[in-house]
């Protein structure tokens, strides 16, 4: 199929309040689209206080725009600017999005990115969005996710562009923890692993989330919390090794952005990070809760000589750069908005 450009924007509809994994590749999917000539668009549901990621948009000069939350003024909108299609990002912007655009005659593509079963009540609207997805067509980031919709559905990995190459004279000592501090993401079992492993290691966590005050009250003689960050791209050059004891996962941002700049991962065998993690060439794998195999791995990173931590940072990029640039993926996705519009909006999708 080849790849559609449109004359109007594609508008990506997202529900935000801070910076995290969907956020940073919605940000990623804009640039990579106006920089291959179709217009687009980032579109927030609604304003939720302070959100450092539209600091983060404004620096990049990304365009977006903020609403203030009601379904009538985003079906107005759509109605009233004909945008060419809505690629929506997470549960609720793919519910309200997919019914407006029913309503208003336009396409839908929604990506699903999140691979674990979050609780009630949060469940019930995973629930309602994986039903209604029927309204558009469906994208998600990795297979195991893709098996747990309805099909037809089209994997597209994420994507991420590639750092400033880290010097070879700032080895970095640092073991870290870069995402939301909740359940499937395994920061208790990070804090663990930290107070396991050698003392001279340092570790570090970088985010925010509801687990953060019982950890820091429990961990903070060990684990140096930092809070959320408002720019990564300055961290990364201070982190040796990315951390991921998770006990589910899609495809992370957090993983990508780490091997673009350079930084090992040792990931638990969870999600899209077996394809991701080539054990021993760009890090290890471990599998979930495996505290032991994964205090091993920080062990493993910690003992190598600096030219071999120099061959693991060159590898990790050039993983980056051969199989997780943006070119393919956004050329698939251009593909999709194409079937999507042929599609049209009054035959649904099984």
């Amino acid at each position: 199929m080849v790849a559609a450009r449109f004359q109007r924007p594609i508008w990506l509809l997202i529900d935000s309040s801070t910076i995290g994994g969907i956020e940073s590749h919605v940000a990623a999917l804009c640039e990579a689209l106006i920089e291959r000539g179709q217009p687009a668009e980032i579109v927030l549901l609604a304003r939720h206080g302070d959100n450092p990621w539209l600091d983060q948009l404004r620096a990049r000069s990304i365009p977006f725009r903020l609403l203030d939350g009601r379904f009538r003024t985003l079906l107005g909108s759509l109605r009233a600017e004909r945008p060419a299609l809505l690629h929506t990002h997470g549960y609720k912007a793919g519910i309200v999005g997919r019914l407006a655009c029913r309503l208003a005659g336009l396409p839908a593509v929604s990506t699903f990115h999140a691979g674990e079963r979050a609780a009630f009540p949060v469940s019930l609207y995973q629930d309602i969005d994986c039903w209604t997805s029927r309204l558009g067509v469906r994208v998600a980031v990795d297979e195991t996710i893709a098996a747990a919709l309805p099909s037809p559905c089209h994997v597209v990995r994420n994507f991420i562009a590639l750092a400033t190459p880290r010097r070879a004279d700032e080895p970095a000592r640092s073991v870290a923890f870069v995402g939301r501090l909740s359940h499937e993401k395994g920061p208790d079992t990070f804090c663990e692993i930290a107070i396991r492993s050698d003392p001279g290691i340092a570790f570090d966590v970088y985010g925010d989330g509801p687990m953060r005050a019982g950890l820091e009250e429990r961990y903070s003689s060990r684990v140096t919390f930092h809070g959320l960050q408002r720019d990564m791209r300055t961290v990364w050059p201070r982190i040796g090794l990315l951390l991921m004891p998770s006990r589910a996962e899609g495809l992370p941002m957090a993983a990508l952005e780490a091997m673009a700049a350079g930084v090992p991962l040792a990931a638990a065998r969870v999600g899209g990070l077996p394809s991701l993690v080539e054990d021993g060439a760009t890090g290890w794998l471990f599998a979930p809760e495996a505290m032991d195999d994964a205090c091993r791995a920080v062990a493993a990173w910690a003992a190598q000589p600096n030219e071999l931590r120099a061959a693991m940072s060159r590898a990790c990029r050039e993983t980056a750069e051969r199989r997780f640039g943006p070119d393919a993926p956004v050329a698939r996705l251009l593909e999709i908005y194409g079937e999507a519009a042929t599609r049209g909006t009054t035959a649904e999708i099984h």
